[in-house]
This record gives structure tokens, sequence and C-alpha cells, in this order.
């Protein structure tokens, strides 16, 4: 197998976790695998590079600072590798193999990457390359960041274009849990989870494997995430399936709007459970919710659009603190997934702009972790379809 293996600042943190990342690489070697490694600082020391800049440093400058934490990880590693017999070689920003390079506007240069790495890959055959994540180089040989999380982005990056068959992404929790075990009692792994189910979860907290680095996930491209105390870098973990994408999809059906008014929903505990609930016990699925101060909006098909007024109405006669029931029919929605939607500054703005000038009203916009959801009035669909698709 070809296999990247990324070891995390906390996989680094010590001598002794340092030498049992060089044993669980040695062993791969010597099972007849091409590894290729990418390391993140140890420990937390990017960050403390970080604080200790309270000065007004310049970009580049601030960039050659924080890259020491990288250097001296590959060097350690390198180092214990030799030490095991494993013919490795280090490689950072100003080597002449070095295969991470950006652009002007500081992004992935694909092609560039891609004809380096394709130089890389026909030396894994004898020689086990350390090479420092987070980093990168401009046109001009100057370091330069992938941004948070960038470590993984480097090793999904490598993974993809070395065609690799997997990537291990190793950290200090065992693959991906059912919740923190710091804070809850008797969270298991999971086996495996979908490309698409990892990201809301990273985009919402989980430190497992940062969101932008999925974007290289395809189907051919393995990823597990293990625990550093494994030891064994071909197996247990959590698997992630699928692959990336980035869709725009326009809903086929007719939407209706319901909305349930009640001044007493904001000090209701369970208010949206219970309503939520008699649309399931009536068979109705719910496309998207929305909640306000005094309201809960619900989005359904059309043809059940009659069966859930009467329902929500039931529920309003029910309940003293609900006061009315409304239908809104024709509606659209056209949803965006994918990207890293929450981390581009005035993405909300870039759809609702362009569609007020062109004198479309949002009936409502709804976000997730990684999507967006536009609803419109049924007329104006294909128009609103068109204007996404020329922004993303």
């Amino acid at each position: 197998m070809r296999v990247v293996a990324k070891f995390g600042g906390t996989s680094l943190g010590s001598g002794d976790r340092i030498d049992r990342a060089a044993d669980s690489v040695a062993d791969a070697v010597a099972e007849g695998h091409e590894i290729a490694v990418v390391a993140s600082a140890m420990g937390s020391q990017t960050d403390d590079l970080l604080d200790e800049i309270a000065f007004d440093a310049s970009d580049e400058d601030r960039a050659e600072i924080v890259s020491m934490g990288e250097r001296t990880s590959v060097r350690m590693l390198k180092a214990a590798l030799a030490a095991r017999g494993v013919d490795a070689v280090f490689l950072e920003p100003g080597d002449e193999n070095w295969p991470v390079v950006t652009n002007e506007r500081g992004e992935i240069d694909a092609e560039e990457t891609q004809r380096r790495v394709d130089a890389l890959a026909g030396t894994l055959d004898d020689t086990v390359p350390v090479i420092t994540g987070f980093l990168a180089e401009d046109p001009q040989g100057n370091v330069t960041t992938l941004g948070r999380g960038g470590s993984d982005t480097t090793a999904m990056m490598l993974g993809n274009y070395l065609d690799a068959d997997e990537v291990v992404i190793v950290t200090d929790v065992e693959g991906v849990m059912t919740g923190d075990p710091r804070v809850v009692e008797g969270a298991r792994n999971v086996g495996s989870i979908t490309v698409d189910e990892l990201r809301n979860l990273s985009f919402r907290g989980a430190e497992v494997v940062a969101p932008s680095a999925l974007v290289y996930k395809d189907e051919e491209l393995g990823v597990r995430v293990v625990h550093y105390q494994h030891g064994d870098l071909l197996a247990g973990g959590t698997s992630v399936e699928g692959s990336f994408e980035h869709l725009i999809d326009m809903e086929e059906a007719r939407l209706a709007c319901l909305t349930v008014a009640g001044r007493a929903i904001r000090n209701r505990p369970g208010i949206l459970a219970e309503v939520s609930q008699k649309l399931g016990d009536a068979g109705i699925n719910i496309d998207a919710v929305a909640s306000g101060m005094d309201s809960l909006t619900y989005y359904v098909e059309s043809d059940v659009a009659e069966a859930a007024e009467a329902t929500l109405h039931d529920a309003v006669v029910e309940d003293d603190s609900l006061s009315s029931v409304t239908v809104e029919d024709d509606i659209a929605v056209i949803r965006v997934t994918g990207g890293e939607l929450p981390n581009q500054p005035g993405v909300i703005r870039s759809l609702v702009d362009p569609l007020a000038d062109a004198g479309i009203n949002v009936h409502d916009l709804i976000t997730s972790a990684t999507s967006v959801a536009i609803f419109v009035a049924w007329e104006d669909r294909e128009e609103t379809l068109d204007i996404v698709h020329e922004q993303f």
C-alpha cells in the first residue's frame, strides 16, 4: 500500500510519543508499504509561538516564526526513523524537493504542486519523506501557511495527489467518538462515518480532521483516524467513507410553508419537539424547520400541506401557549452544500445581494455547518438557481 501518515501535535508531544510514531512507521515500511509522513508541530508549539508574537510582525515574518514548530518535528521524527534503520529525509519549505506551492493569492497551486508531488512519488520505494505540515511556499520561495488545520490539509492533499491508498490521521482520540469522552460517560468509537457527517461535526467543534482538508477526499482515497497509542498505522480507528461533493441543488417538489405562532414559544422547553412530533405521528416529513422568538416555521411538500395544516391546527387548539397557524404555498428551495461556507466572510451576502438586485425576494434562509438553503417563490426558482450557480 501507499500511505500518507499524518501525526498531530499531541501524537508528537514528547520523546516517548515520537518513538511510538517512529515505531509505527518503521513497522509499516518493514511490511513493504510506501509511507510518506506529515508532521505537525510538537504539542501546542505553534500556538505557543503565536502567543509570543506580541509585536507588529509582517505576514512573512510571522509565517517564518510559526514554521519553527513543524521544522523541529520533522527533524526529530527523521532522526528517530534513522535510528531504526529507515532511510528517511525531512522536507521543509526551501528544499529543492519541497512539494506544496501556493499562488499569489495564497491558494494551493494545484498544477505546480501536482508536478512536484509526482517527482516525490518516484522516491517512495526506498525513502520515507517526513514533510512539514501546515507550511507551503509561494512562487518567490517565501514561507506561507495553509491556515487552521493546515497539517490535515497537507496530508489529505498529498494523499490525493500521490494516488495513495490511504491517509491515516494519527491523533489523541481513538477515531471519531459518539461524544466527547471528557464530558460524556460511555462515549465509544464510531467504526465509520461519512465525509458529510464528519465535516458537519468538524465545523461545530469536533477536533478530529480539519473540514478544509476533507475537500481532497474522493471515493478512491481511504481515510482513517487512529489514536497515537494504537501503534498500527494500517488498522483500527474510524474509517471516513464517501467523497467530498460541492453541490448546488434545487428541490423538484413544491413546498408549503406553515408557521405556528405563540407568545410563549420562547419560554416553553420542549415545544419544538412536541409540535414536530405531531407532524411525525401524522406521517408528514419535514423538509426544513426554523424557529423565531414567537414562531415555529415548517417546510413540507405541498401535497401534504393540507394534512400538515390540520395537524398543526389541532396542536394550536390543544396548547394555550400557541395562538395560530398559517400556510403559504408555492415555495421553492435551492441548497448550496460543500466548500468552506462557514469560513467565508460575506458568503450570505454574496448570495442575497445578487438576488435582491434581480428583484427576487428571499422567503427564508436557513444555514447549517456546511450548507445554505434559500427559499424563494416557486416562480423565481429557475432564476435563483442561475444566480447561485454564477456565485459558486
